[in-house]
């Protein structure tokens, strides 16, 4: 991920309350690769948490397979 620098504009009412913000798109459009980045990350995170760690050695596991699909 690279370093991600915004400029926020907020837009206020008369009263001096936020009602939003203002973003270029070139901003708006980092923000989102950010986003889709860091979904990407947990995504992963998750996933990796539910592997078992115990690796097989690639012959061992076909040969289990086929022993499997032989029953």
């Amino acid at each position: 991920m690279s370093t991600l620098t915004i400029n926020p504009q907020f837009v206020k009412d008369e009263k001096g309350r936020d009602l939003g913000v203002f973003l270029t798109k070139s901003e708006f459009d980092k923000l989102l690769d950010e986003l889709e980045d860091l979904e990407d990350i947990k995504a992963y995170d998750k996933a990796e948490s539910h592997v078992d760690k115990e690796f097989i050695p690639y012959r061992k596991a076909v040969a289990e397979i086929k022993k499997q699909r032989s029953k």
